[in-house]
């Protein structure tokens, strides 16, 4: 087979066009050296495209607009039109029609995942509020990818080059997060995470520490129960599956005094417990990675930053590692596959 076409295809979902994604996108793509490790394809439209190219000033940065993934061409920058026309670009502007194209660029390449015409899929940010709708409820990327696959569970992992941070709880109100946190779902969302970094890391026998929820993780019973009645019982029954899972670490203490390099991996509580401390130390190289999905899927860190749209300000770090993260995993699925 051509060597070409040993290197993954990956899917990338346009997300919102007046927001930052087209232009982390085509910044991260305008370096040669990513096609020596997979070739892109972009749902989106030309026009699009080419709108940014402007914007951005990147002459020499070129695309092969195809009708459908048939026509990948490889080594190239790929464009799939997901609509006839493209709508009126305002970066830093929320509009329906934006919200619209971002959800039939992520359904498009949803679709070709699912038919593993694509190997991966990295989404580009997009704003919930846009493309929530009566028809729609719209929570975010993870749970609709989650759903799209029938996938019984995933977790929302936030990775670094150092860290790798996993989410018991995601999207929810903080209020109704003591009541969805139980044993069941501390066991069954550590499993994936432990599946994860062995099949999609190589880490054999990875470690993992679980934080507590309330302040200094409870303080035996004295500023909350859910440690001692819930969180504790799930870790024994976890070690006594021989896994490495310690904790609950209160999670002030444990990041101020960087007990997460001791660990191949952290579950945190809920979303800002997690997320606060990850963007802090890899807010420009974080990866959003969905754990515990038939297929792979990854995104940057951050959002829409509607603030900074269309000035050439954006920072496509985070975007670079999303894609070349979401290549590699599915470069040692394969030769896992080989070996096999």
């Amino acid at each position: 087979m051509n060597a070409k076409k040993n290197r993954p295809i990956l899917g990338i979902s346009i997300g919102d066009i007046n927001g930052i994604g087209l232009e982390v996108t085509l910044k991260a793509l305008s370096d040669n050296r990513v096609f020596k490790s997979f070739t892109p394809v972009i749902y989106g439209h030309g026009k699009a495209v080419v709108y940014y190219r402007k914007q951005l000033s990147l002459e020499s940065f070129n695309f092969s607009q195809i009708r459908s993934i048939e026509e990948v061409q490889y080594h190239k920058v790929n464009v799939i039109n997901v609509a006839e026309d493209c709508p009126e670009i305002l970066p830093g502007v929320e509009t329906q029609e934006v919200g619209k194209f971002a959800l039939a660029s992520l359904q498009a390449a949803v679709e070709d995942l699912k038919t593993g015409k694509i190997q991966g899929l990295v989404t580009a940010p997009l704003n919930k509020n846009n493309i929530n709708s009566e028809e729609l409820r719209f929570i975010g990327h993870t749970e609709f990818i989650t759903d799209a696959f029938g996938a019984k569970d995933s977790l929302m992992t936030m990775i670094s080059d150092d860290l790798r941070i996993g989410l018991i709880t995601g999207h929810l109100p903080l209020a109704q997060v003591p009541n969805a946190i139980t044993k069941e779902k501390i066991i069954q969302k550590t499993t994936i995470f432990l599946q994860s970094l062995s099949q999609d890391f190589g880490i054999n026998k990875p470690k993992i520490a679980i934080l507590g929820l309330n302040p200094h993780a409870g303080e035996d019973g004295l500023l909350g129960e859910e440690e001692e009645k819930v969180i504790k019982p799930a870790i024994r029954e976890l070690k006594d599956k021989n896994h490495l899972v310690f904790g609950p670490y209160p999670a002030d203490g444990f990041f101020g005094m960087m007990h997460q390099t001791k660990f191949d991996g952290v579950l945190a509580m809920y979303h800002d417990q997690g997320l606060v401390p990850f963007k802090s130390m890899a807010f420009s190289t974080g990866v959003n990675f969905t754990a515990g999905l038939p297929v792979v899927r990854t995104s940057p860190d951050h959002g829409t930053a509607y603030n900074i749209a269309g000035k050439n300000l954006a920072d496509e770090g985070s975007m670079r590692a999303a894609l070349l993260l979401a290549s590699d995993i599915i470069t040692l699925h394969q030769q896992e596959e080989v070996e096999i």
